[in-house]
């Protein structure tokens, strides 16, 4: 159970939360990420901070590997345990100030860190958690690290998105969830199991405690509700595979009466393609509207998910008698791309769902992942259908670019987000509707066969007929090279 819970949009909201959070934190601090910048600065404006009320406004860093370091000193009773990916530490030996904030955590008794190497050849830890005293837990998409930073607005040109380095990036669409209570307690344990996975110690439990670290700034959008959680984690050792993720996929596919509404930073996973395109199959299926990036971001992604994202649209689409598929992209005011890293998924209004999960093969069976989800089907959820509709309203609006009021008139007025999405106009911040790219004889090659996406570890191995987007056990047909006059 979650005694209060909250989608958290864009990571300018978040840096500002879970820094308000770690400041009351009493007994540990967990971070579980695919990436940690001990040189971002979880604000904007980079400037030390003062600390108001019963802290006699003494300051604190604003950079998180100072920060982290001040909150250790500060609290005696306070211990800090950061997991992340091995391959991360590549990285990091490329990031000048973070090698020194290592060295600085290396010499501190309560900070503890752990890069995570217990997986398959090119699997990757990719979950990002933040636990607090086991009473208040992030679970989502929003890694600690740079070129996330961003407000829900996506201007055009913003001078404060700035890598540490001083370069600028590209506009970033991210969420995440907050959440207090069990559910906390839950998804520490699930990282305390990992941490030692991947050769930590035993790590204690805390304390039980009535207080939470929930900032007093977030107005909880849900209130003691239950909470699921489904996580998908690779065959090694003796660690078991878990798939759990790509069923409740499946099965809120299956489930979906009137639409699915998803926010992924890749579509590239032939189990989810052939789920959507069997509903599709129907007399009168549902809505399926998808929010990507434009582009996949760095060249292999794009050789991997972009080209398998083209394969599996065309094949969709020509099984899409109804017209009830779409993919959209988001732009900024000047016609700028905005990176979608969001992992979200709304069924029907009854469930919201967010994690670290992409719809890709790799989420599926191959990286640690997990997802957390509301379901207003369970009987401790009843009524809650008014506040999801009201979070994706939200975002539809952020995407366009209009008035939440505007979207959700438009919206009841169609009935029909495909046909709300078609009528807004492209211009000022906007969405447009995916182009279907032609692709060359190499390029379909390497999409057909998931070479670089694979959904489960080995599957380089398998002869083609038994892999691939294609395969011949699987739901979807090749597609014909040709795309519906609707398209033109």
């Amino acid at each position: 159970m979650a005694t209060r819970a909250s989608l958290i949009v864009d990571a300018d909201g978040y840096f500002e939360l879970i820094r308000e959070a770690m400041l009351k934190a009493r007994q540990s601090i967990f971070l579980i990420g695919w990436d940690f910048d001990t040189r971002i600065h979880l604000a904007a404006q980079r400037q030390r901070r003062k600390l108001g009320g019963n802290e006699g406004g003494s300051d604190y860093p604003a950079r998180l590997g100072a920060f982290i370091v001040w909150l250790a000193k500060r609290s005696p009773t306070l211990r800090v345990n950061i997991l992340k990916w091995n391959f991360a530490l590549i990285k990091s030996l490329f990031r000048g100030a973070m090698v020194l904030d290592l060295l600085r955590w290396v010499f501190m008794d309560r900070i503890d860190f752990k890069f995570d190497s217990a997986y398959p050849v090119g699997s990757s830890h990719h979950q990002k958690i933040v636990v607090i005293d086991d009473r208040l837990v992030v679970c989502g998409g929003i890694d600690m690290t740079s070129d996330r930073w961003d407000t829900r607005e996506h201007l055009h040109e913003d001078i404060r998105r700035l890598m540490p380095n001083g370069k600028p990036y590209s506009p970033w669409h991210d969420v995440t969830m907050m959440m207090e209570g069990d559910i906390a307690y839950a998804l520490a344990e699930l990282g305390r199991e990992r941490w030692q996975t991947a050769g930590g110690r035993p790590l204690d439990r805390c304390m039980p405690q009535e207080e939470s670290a929930w900032p007093d700034r977030l107005v909880a959008e849900f209130e003691n509700v239950e909470v699921g959680i489904t996580r998908t984690r690779a065959q090694y050792g003796d660690v078991s595979q878990v798939d759990e993720i790509e069923a409740l996929f499946v099965e809120q596919i299956e489930r979906a009466q009137r639409f699915l509404y998803a926010e992924t930073q890749y579509f590239a996973s032939r189990k989810i393609a052939e789920a959507i395109a069997e509903r599709l199959d129907e007399p009168d299926p549902p809505e399926f509207v998808i929010i990507n990036p434009r582009r996949a971001d760095g060249w292999l992604e794009q050789q991997a998910m972009d080209t398998a994202r083209v394969r599996l649209v065309r094949s969709i689409i020509e099984r899409d008698h109804a017209d009830r598929f779409r993919i959209y992209n988001p732009y900024t005011s000047g016609g700028t791309p905005i990176y979608v890293h969001a992992k979200l998924t709304i069924v029907d209004d009854e469930v919201l769902r967010v994690g670290s999960a992409n719809m890709n093969n790799r989420s599926m069976g191959l990286d640690s992942e997990c997802d957390v989800f509301i379901d207003a089907r369970r009987p401790a959820n009843a009524g809650i259908e008014p506040k999801i509709e009201r979070i994706r309203h939200s975002l539809i609006a952020e995407h366009c670019g209009r008035p939440v009021e505007e979207v959700a008139d438009a919206l009841r007025v169609s009935g029909s987000m495909i046909a709300t999405l078609d009528a807004m106009p492209i211009e000022g911040k906007h969405i447009e509707r995916l182009p279907i790219e032609s692709l060359d004889p190499l390029q379909m090659e390497l999409a057909d066969s998931a070479f670089l996406d694979p959904e489960r570890p080995g599957d380089w191995l398998e002869p083609i007929a038994r892999r691939g987007l294609f395969r011949a056990s699987g739901r979807l047909r090749k597609p014909l090279g040709r795309l519906r006059r609707r398209l033109a």
